[in-house]
């Protein structure tokens, strides 16, 4: 019988081996990475949306903020330039009631 086999059968070796620590340094890494990732899958729709409605409020719905005011009903008319017409600066005024005025 071998007493150094005997031995080691009972007590084995306590000692430090670099590779059992490179594991755990790579378990720890998975862990941890993982979690991130989890992480990050979770927490970026939820910030998005969160910056969307702190846009959208920001904004007031896609209106400006700027104050504005309004006039009096108007008369409202048209415009209307074409090829056609003598001068190409030539402009034709429709008004609501159907009259035309300038170079129509």
């Amino acid at each position: 019988m071998n007493l150094e086999k005997d031995w080691d059968s009972i007590r084995p070796d306590r000692g430090f081996r670099a590779a059992d620590a490179g594991m755990g340094i790579l378990r720890i890494t998975l862990l941890f990475g993982s979690a991130a990732v989890a992480l990050a899958l979770i927490a970026t729709p939820f910030l998005d949306s969160q910056a969307r409605s702190q846009s959208a409020r920001d904004s007031f719905g896609g209106l400006d903020a700027m104050s504005t005011g309004s006039i009096g009903h108007r008369d409202t008319y048209t415009l209307r330039r074409s090829v056609l017409q003598p001068m190409p600066s030539s402009v034709c005024v429709i008004r609501n009631d159907g009259t035309r005025s300038g170079e129509c």
